[in-house]
């Protein structure tokens, strides 16, 4: 029986309000569901706006801050994961070199990143359905493929690593295919003033996007059409458990019910 339900897709794709929707309709058939959104936090099984610094890095820090973030970290492998949100001021600065996304080395991040999703494996409620949002392949995909350029091969090979490890939780995935990438992120980009020059950035000058001299808008959405071609791809290599939607978003929610094997909501 599946036990966790993974909603994917490009940003702007509906990922967090069709999580939402699948929580809801799950628990009105009494089910114990809990939905995890992407920016919520501390997650069950990524590490967001997090930090690690090993044994030996923290020595190197003053005194009264290795305290400190001995006192609010968790200790995972050789080192320290620290949740940003728990420092501030100049604690704070101190870790953002060693924030796991966008900063570690990836021989240091893959690891903790297993092993996160190891102990998410174990620890998971047996009654318990869990929804989340975008941890699957959005999350390896912008490490793998946009912060360093790797092949498809080489996230496939990550993903694959987590695909087994969450194997018996009998996984499933909902994708939200993009049909039209670029009309989707200038609707949504002007409900989030801001969101839209930070996402460039992140996107243009990345290694992959600096591989392809992706440049403004125009380069964001090359790099967002690539990444859903991959993940489509992985997808379906992966074998797992899937439903991918396209087309009328009218007859998604429908879908979507059949798919998990609830009734959908009456108006």
């Amino acid at each position: 029986m599946t036990r966790l339900f993974i909603v994917e897709g490009l940003p702007c794709s509906g990922k967090s309000t069709t999580a939402k929707y699948m929580a809801e309709r799950l628990s009105a058939m009494g089910r114990r569901v809990l939905c995890v959104d992407e920016g919520t936090g501390e997650h069950p099984a990524d590490y967001e706006q997090s930090a690690y610094v090993t044994g030996g890095q923290l020595a190197s820090f003053p005194p009264g801050l290795r305290e400190m973030i001995r006192s609010r970290s968790e200790p995972r492998l050789d080192g320290y994961v620290v949740p940003l949100s728990k420092l501030g001021g100049a604690a704070l600065q101190r870790l953002i070199p060693y924030k796991i996304y966008d900063s570690l080395p990836w021989e240091a991040e893959m690891p903790l990143m297993l092993d996160k999703w190891r102990c998410f494996t174990e620890s998971a409620e047996e009654h318990m359905l869990y929804v989340f949002n975008a941890v699957l392949l959005q999350n390896p995909m912008c490490e793998t493929m946009m912060r360093f350029n790797f092949s498809m091969e080489q996230s496939l090979e990550y993903i694959e690593k987590i695909a087994e490890i969450i194997a018996p939780m009998d996984p499933a995935v909902i994708y939200l295919k993009s049909d039209n990438i670029a009309e989707s992120v200038r609707a949504v980009s002007e409900e989030r003033p801001g969101w839209l020059e930070s996402v460039i950035g992140y996107h243009v000058n990345g290694a992959y996007g600096e591989s392809i001299g992706a440049k403004g808008f125009e380069g964001y959405i090359a790099c967002l059409e690539e990444r859903q071609r991959r993940e489509l791809e992985i997808l379906e290599r992966l074998g797992i458990n899937r439903l991918v939607l396209e087309g009328p978003r009218q007859e998604w929610n429908t879908r979507i019910c059949s798919f998990i094997g609830v009734r959908p909501r009456s108006f």
